[in-house]
């Protein structure tokens, strides 16, 4: 009767296939000390032939680290670097906080928000004024990238004087924003010539 895969052990590391996992298999079976590690080098070896890739340094470190993890971490010889902890590998990272702070309009996101509470808190002058021109003209091209049917100065000049709690308005019939224009996207591959 045929063996399949499907009817065999499970492998922990396919990519290396059944061979290098019965050679580890093997080793866990020898006694002696010296005759298991001779037998892990010569398997590390085989396995730097089939990832020629992963050799070094590094490399090793990885060979020995999967030698580990094939064998269940039931492997004892003398390693010739530091390898692998079941502990390593249950632990899970910090969780990484999400910043949870109310964003008014998404599509301006939280650095516009950021500038315009900078820019109202600035005093009159020249320097606060380019700063809120270059605010509203960001303003009106994150707002093209969300409404392709393009954007009404006004309506910038609203959501900043909303953001701003009225401390910058600005006057559509006086200041006009820059004019953004959709690049077209690149044509991809070759037109083929007709015969």
């Amino acid at each position: 009767m045929l063996t399949y895969n499907t009817q065999l052990k499970r492998l922990v590391l396919p990519e290396y296939g059944r061979n290098i996992q019965s050679m580890v298999d093997h080793c866990l079976t020898i006694e002696d000390r010296g005759e298991r590690t001779a037998c892990a080098f010569s398997i590390v070896k085989a396995m730097s032939i089939l990832f020629p890739t992963l050799r070094g340094n590094d490399g090793d470190k990885k060979f020995w680290d999967h030698i580990v993890l094939m064998s269940n971490f039931q492997l004892d010889v003398d390693f010739p670097c530091e390898v692998l902890t079941e502990e390593e590998l249950a632990s899970m990272p910090d969780k990484v906080p999400y910043p949870s702070n109310f964003i008014r309009y998404r599509h301006y996101g939280n650095i516009i928000e950021r500038m315009i509470a900078k820019a109202t808190a600035m005093p009159e002058g020249d320097e606060r004024n380019a700063l809120v021109m270059y605010i509203a003209n960001q303003m009106k091209k994150l707002m093209l990238a969300v409404n392709k049917d393009g954007v009404d100065d006004a309506r910038v000049f609203r959501d900043l004087a909303e953001y701003s709690h009225g401390a910058i308005r600005l006057d559509p019939n006086i200041v006009h924003l820059h004019e953004f224009k959709a690049v077209p996207a690149p044509a991809t591959g070759k037109k083929k010539r007709k015969k």
